[in-house]
């Protein structure tokens, strides 16, 4: 495959926060201690200030689109993988079906899902099916899509087996191209590595002013992200328009790793480990829709979900006078849990010994 370079350039496409130019076309699949001197400055590019791949690190960079444009798959593979980076970089196409904020899926997943350090999706391919302590089962990567659509979108996820449920799975596949299934490696920039602790406890005052100083200019004061017409810019962070209280980055720690090694747009990294913390905090202390699987009591619905998730949000918890997440608002739509939520047993009918 040839190697090209690109300039790195930041812009906002369809309400996602992505790189649209990312450093290059060249697909990196290897352990860091291969990696050749053109391929580390190919990463640095991409996630400028993260730290660099370890020599016992598994590293993937995803194929692009123009790889898959090159390729020798069949039209209709291409076809179906178009349609999955097309959802997923404008999941806001399907706003009033399944999607019920302001919210695309490239929202989290920066850079088309495949910058390190930015939510990279393609290890969901091969790490699936596994065990989620979320939701106490084990799970397909198309229930990682839904619970991504329930949480994140506040949504009403596309049916198991539909046309865009395969293309987004088939995406996520496509971009794990080369990787072994369920490797035994530490994967280089999965998930919003959790961050040091802060020197100081994470405190939404200085929160607040960290956030007006670094993110108010595309989020608003108000949180409220920023539209052309119907077109997102820039998401919500909090209220009807954002995501609920059961979306993974509701957990401080997930928005504090995400808001270092991400924002402001184009400038990750820029921010002092303090300062991702505070606005974690402050931006996390908004109210935002319910959890779907609220049960009617704040209280218990906290208990029930404290050490799986809820420990580290700020749901259920008092805040200037008030309990965080103590209301009925779904926001805007017009159930609480999508049916498609359901649970798993594989013990055939027979308790587990």
């Amino acid at each position: 495959m040839k190697m090209m370079f690109k300039k790195l350039l930041p812009v906002a496409i369809t309400g996602a926060f992505m790189l649209g130019a990312t450093a290059a076309n060249a697909q990196i699949t290897k352990y860091g201690k291969d990696l050749t001197d053109e391929e580390r400055a190919q990463i640095s590019a991409m996630v400028p200030g993260a730290p660099e791949p370890k020599d016992d690190e598994f590293v993937h960079i995803p194929p692009t689109m123009e790889d898959l444009e090159a390729s020798d798959l069949h039209p209709k593979m291409k076809e179906a993988i178009r349609r999955g980076h097309d959802l997923f970089v404008n999941t806001q196409q399907l706003r009033g079906k399944n999607v019920f904020n302001n919210m695309n899926c490239a929202s989290c997943h920066i850079g088309e899902g495949r910058l390190p350090y930015a939510g990279p999706v393609w290890p969901a391919a091969v790490d699936l099916p596994a065990y989620r302590g979320k939701n106490g089962h084990v799970n397909s990567l198309e229930e990682r899509i839904v619970g991504c659509f329930t949480y994140s979108m506040n949504g009403l996820p596309p049916e198991y087996g539909s046309d865009d449920m395969l293309a987004l799975s088939l995406y996520h596949q496509w971009l794990a191209t080369g990787v072994p299934m369920f490797p035994k490696d530490k994967l280089y920039g999965r998930g919003f590595p959790r961050l040091a602790d802060p020197e100081q406890a994470p405190d939404a005052v200085r929160g607040k002013a960290a956030y007006q100083a670094n993110c108010a200019i595309c989020h608003g004061e108000d949180g409220a992200g920023k539209k052309e017409g119907d077109k997102v810019i820039f998401p919500a962070l909090w209220g009807d328009d954002s995501y609920n209280w059961g979306a993974g980055i509701a957990r401080v720690y997930t928005l504090a790793s995400f808001t270092r090694h991400n924002m402001p747009l184009g400038q990750p990294n820029s921010l002092s480990i303090q300062d991702a913390w505070d606005i974690a905090q402050y931006v996390n202390t908004k109210e935002r829709p319910q959890d779907p699987r609220y049960t009617g009591d704040i209280k218990e619905t906290r208990e029930m979900y404290l050490d799986t998730f809820h420990k580290h949000s700020m749901y259920g918890t008092e805040f200037e006078g008030k309990i965080l997440g103590d209301h009925d608002n779904v926001g805007h739509k017009d159930f609480l849990k999508p049916e498609i939520l359901r649970s798993r047993d594989f013990t055939g009918g027979k308790k587990a010994e």
